[in-house]
């Protein structure tokens, strides 16, 4: 296994920009292709002989969706806050009544602990030892995490939750994908499987 760089403008590389997305609308996304390309010596990147060389890419960016699902899922939670603050119903806040406040101590308890996980992330990596699992630990916890805030979110907002002028509808498609790349939730339940019990469950 080893890993290329490949400039865009070899011969035999397409990229074609995915288009019709419903989430991650700003990023651009390709589908690469890549056909009889030829590369120099120095195209090989150092260090990667195997797979387990290219997967050490994939704690920092598992890690960086996590810190990504706390953003989305704070944002959603902030929205749901203010509107339950000024939205008037049967002439007071909607934040006057106990649903409403289970609700928003709900998605709080939801974003402590997603808090936790980051700073936690944050320690281990400056320290130097941050493992793959843990990496996926929390990519796992938080982008499922985040889905619940989200949707509790649109909820609390009733009918104006799927409004694009609320924002909420935005944050929960893109939760949406990042739960899903990096490794899906089954993917991050069978690394941590294999290091809880030692016994891998991929084949």
């Amino acid at each position: 296994m080893r890993c290329f760089l490949v400039e865009q403008d070899t011969p035999g590389y397409t990229g074609t920009v995915i288009t019709g997305k419903i989430s991650l609308r700003g990023i651009h996304q390709a589908h690469v292709a890549i056909n009889d390309v030829r590369l120099a010596a120095d195209s090989v990147l150092p260090g990667a002989h195997t797979f387990k060389d290219a997967s050490r890419v994939l704690f920092a960016t598992r890690s960086g969706v996590a810190w990504s699902a706390l953003g989305h899922a704070t944002a959603c939670y902030e929205i749901a806050r203010t509107y339950a603050t000024q939205r008037m119903q049967f002439g007071k806040p909607l934040a006057t009544f106990q649903m409403v406040q289970e609700r928003l101590a709900q998605m709080l308890d939801e974003l402590t602990a997603m808090q936790l996980y980051c700073r936690r992330l944050a320690d281990l990596e400056t320290s130097g030892g941050l493992r793959p699992t843990q990496a996926s630990l929390a990519k796992y916890h938080n982008t499922r995490a985040a889905r619940r805030v989200a949707s509790i979110a649109r909820d609390l907002l009733g009918g104006n939750g799927i409004l694009l002028e609320n924002g909420v509808m935005q944050h929960l498609a893109d939760i949406e994908a990042i739960h899903t790349y990096e490794g899906t939730e089954s993917v991050q339940a069978l690394l941590i499987g294999r290091d809880i019990t030692g016994i891998s469950a991929f084949v």
